[in-house]
């Protein structure tokens, strides 16, 4: 893309001057019929230096200002307006037209087709006064005050007077079919808004000062202590499906009981062990069956395995002592004419027991 060449008459704060009009080899025909339209005397146009001299003649006239568009701006800042019930009324003693007239200060026709206009003096004139008057109060009004707001303010009207001298509007050459007598000429095609909307981006508001940064001071996390306790992982009554149940060592009995003594049989079995406990015993396997004695009252059958025990199995579970059976057996009172020593054949072998411990008890 080549670079976009201004006259000198465009810059900043410049003086107008001659318009710049560069054609290209052959004419544009709507050019021809625009000329020919505008000349009140009748001039040559058959060539491109024709052409090139009556267009620069026509633009450069001080009659050439061409009206871009219209902006309709307050006549007093905000606090001094007129409030009134009819809106009609407020539009005409609040607000007024501010007219944007430019002149052409540039046309190309070869390398990028366009036509630039530069803000005539009075306009800019009336966007200054109209920035500072109204806008700059207006602004002010609606910020927050901070030590530099003053500052800012004069700096922003000064940015606004370089912007408004510095507005340069370029746009298609086909914008001069809108060209009438004296060069005098007006936008078509919808042109005026695009003007009016760079206009306005002009008014840039007075911005306060960022806050300042909240610093967020991060504390470290705590540090828990560390737990001396051991954590329970599992639940309470899933370590109690897990444990064995504790088994009382005095409840273990052997497999094959040895034969004991009648005597002691019933005054130190059954008194540590216990009837209701009987169904923990496994059922013992008789190893010979006793002899018979009808002539005294202990007789075999009162203590043979199948009073206490039924003629399950190995390894079945011991059925517990009925009534009939408990009321079969004999008192305490009954065994005591007998002689420890002669109930050997009672098959509960604890007849040791009492070679063991008769030696102690009687020391004792």
């Amino acid at each position: 893309m080549p670079a976009v060449l201004l006259p000198a008459s465009a810059q900043a704060f410049a003086a107008r001057g001659t318009v710049n009009v560069v054609l290209s080899n052959k004419v544009e025909p709507w050019l021809t019929a625009t000329l020919k339209r505008i000349n009140k005397i009748k001039r040559p146009l058959n060539s491109v230096p024709q052409h090139t001299r009556c267009l620069t003649e026509t633009l450069s006239s001080t009659n050439a200002i061409w009206s871009l568009c219209s902006i309709m701006v307050p006549k007093a800042p905000e606090t001094e307006l007129r409030k009134d019930s009819n809106p009609l009324v407020e539009a005409i003693f609040n607000y007024q037209m501010l007219q944007i007239e430019a002149y052409v200060v540039h046309v190309d026709m070869v390398s990028r087709n366009e036509v630039a206009f530069k803000l005539t003096q009075d306009t800019i004139d009336a966007l200054v006064e109209y920035h500072k008057e109204i806008f700059s109060i207006d602004t002010s009004a609606n910020t927050w005050a901070w030590p530099d707001k003053d500052t800012q303010l004069k700096k922003l009207q000064e940015e606004f007077v370089q912007a408004a001298n510095k507005f340069v509007y370029r746009t298609s050459a086909l914008a001069l079919e809108g060209l009438e007598e004296d060069g005098a000429g007006e936008l078509l095609c919808g042109r005026g808004d695009e003007v009016r909307n760079q206009i306005t981006g002009l008014f840039v508001p007075l911005l306060p000062p960022p806050p300042k940064p909240v610093v967020e001071i991060i504390r470290p996390a705590p540090i828990l202590p560390s737990s001396t306790i051991a954590e329970t992982w599992w639940p309470s009554q899933h370590i109690s499906a897990v444990q064995p149940p504790s088994i009382d060592t005095w409840r273990i009995v052997p497999s094959s009981p040895s034969p004991v003594s009648s005597c002691h049989s019933h005054n130190g079995y059954y008194t540590e062990v216990g009837m209701p406990d009987m169904h923990h015993l496994p059922s013992p396997t008789p190893s010979y069956s006793a002899p018979s004695y009808d002539s005294t009252p202990y007789s075999s059958a009162a203590y043979t395995s199948s009073t206490y025990y039924t003629s399950s199995p190995a390894w079945s579970a011991p059925t517990p002592v009925t009534t009939m059976s408990m009321s079969s057996l004999p008192l305490p009172s009954m065994l005591a004419s007998q002689p420890c020593g002669t109930s050997a054949n009672m098959n509960f072998g604890w007849d040791r027991y009492n070679e063991y411990m008769m030696p102690y008890a009687t020391a004792m």
